[in-house]
């Protein structure tokens, strides 16, 4: 196993492909494995030919609409509405559009990219440091793997064999616990960075916030409001599984669009495009990290690893401990959904062994791995808000200490308070 990891980080380091390190590593030791191409020429196929995956590409799409027709845009609207009367505001409107927009793209870096975009400019009008802001939104986008859909969760599922349905209802008490945490740190620290606490006040206003009549504001988002009523109600009403409802949103998304005349045919073409790569990408490193889960299978390593930590670590609470702290490090280095689909099938096993319920340990290990977008190298959240901000990375660390601190203290909650995500096991 030495020289499988070792090779993996080599190739890693020299910047081969996720999807190529993975299929690398495998063919590379083909003897040692005792698998063969034949064996395994057909692993690809079946992985990603699962029903559930489909969901990732849908809500991709979907995502990429909303921000391409500016129903994004018109979700942030709504909540500065909501929230603009509150002492600073827009760090708290910015939360919240992270949650809408979290509920529609099931990922943690397009909701970045879609609220990033439309905030930080309205912020820097109210006096907010960029750096700041570019900090709050990369820590807020970790909403969007944590409120359902969330695409790290169907690869956890799917790959593991773990209801979707009651994955993405686990992740309602964390989703509400990181989004409280964010907004007690910016709560604190606005009042240091603003002027008398305050933001600057926008007399009439451009852009996309511009201010309007309220009644228009609840007319224009309401078509963007529904769209997450219609995903999450079909899921939890048990009208549509969590597939189905990828398809209904991306079907209503493309709908409202051509309806309301939000789009036209380049933004069509750039939305699927975007999605069609994003969401290929995706499913390429799905079949190969199959092909290398399927030859650790076949070695024995996920069976290994659990005796090896029946062995040497004996409570359930240690053996936590420990997995929190290699999957920060394999956040750190590793892309999420390659993460999670390397480590769901290794760590799963030696989780029953210790009576840690899957759905439980499922969000442990998405949380975790979704921090890891906040720590370099990989921290693919920190770079897309600082473009979004113009900033450089460096200067967004005062401020970003303070919401990854947050971030690891909702995380000691969903590790260690089961409750926290086993909720509705006991209505």
């Amino acid at each position: 196993m030495a020289l499988t990891f070792g090779l993996m980080a080599l190739f890693l380091v020299l910047g081969a492909p996720l999807a190529a390190t993975f299929g690398l590593v495998v063919f590379l030791q083909m003897g040692s494995f005792g698998v063969s191409i034949s064996g395994l020429s057909n692993i690809p196929y079946e992985e990603i030919s699962s029903y559930p995956l489909v969901a990732i590409p849908l809500f991709m799409l979907t995502g990429e609409l909303m921000n391409c027709s500016g129903m994004a845009a018109q979700l942030i609207a709504l909540a500065d509405l909501m929230l603009r009367r509150i002492r600073a505001a827009f760090g708290y409107i910015t939360v919240a559009a992270s949650a809408m927009m979290g509920a529609i793209t099931g990922s943690s870096v397009a909701t970045v990219a879609a609220v990033g975009g439309i905030v930080s400019p309205e912020m820097a009008k109210r006096g907010y440091p960029p750096a700041y802001t570019a900090s709050l939104t990369s820590s807020a986008g970790l909403l969007g793997v944590l409120v359902p859909p969330s695409i790290p969760l169907i690869l956890y599922g799917a790959t593991v064999g773990v209801s979707i349905s009651q994955l993405f209802t686990a992740t309602m008490l964390p989703a509400l616990l990181m989004a409280v945490l964010f907004l007690v740190v910016h709560a604190v620290l606005s009042r240091r960075l603003l002027k008398n606490g305050q933001e600057t006040r926008i007399e009439g206003g451009a852009g996309p916030l511009e201010r309007r009549p309220p009644s228009r504001i609840l007319l224009n988002s309401l078509s963007a409001v529904l769209l997450p009523v219609v995903i999450l109600g079909g899921i939890y009403g048990g009208i549509m599984t969590p597939t189905e409802a990828a398809a209904v949103g991306c079907l209503y998304a493309v709908a409202v669009s051509l309806a309301r005349r939000l789009i036209d045919r380049r933004g069509f073409a750039r939305s699927f495009r975007a999605a069609a790569i994003t969401g290929s990408s995706i499913l390429v490193i799905i079949a190969m990290t199959g092909i290398f889960n399927r030859a650790m299978v076949l070695n024995q390593v996920p069976q290994d690893i659990a005796v090896w930590l029946a062995t040497y670590i004996d409570s359930p609470i240690a053996f936590l401990l420990t997995v929190n702290v290699v999957l920060l490090l394999v956040g750190t280095f590793m892309e999420t959904n390659a993460s999670i689909l390397l480590m769901g099938p290794l760590l799963a096993p030696a989780a029953e062994r210790f009576g840690i319920d899957p759905v439980h340990f499922g969000i442990i290990i998405a949380t975790n791995l979704e921090i890891g977008l906040l720590t370099p190298p990989m921290a693919a959240n920190l770079y897309v808000a600082a473009r979004a901000a113009k900033v450089r990375l460096g200067d967004m660390l005062p401020y970003l200490g303070w919401f990854f601190a947050a971030a690891l203290i909702g995380q000691a909650v969903i590790t260690f308070v089961p409750f926290a995500t086993l909720w509705f096991r006991y209505l």
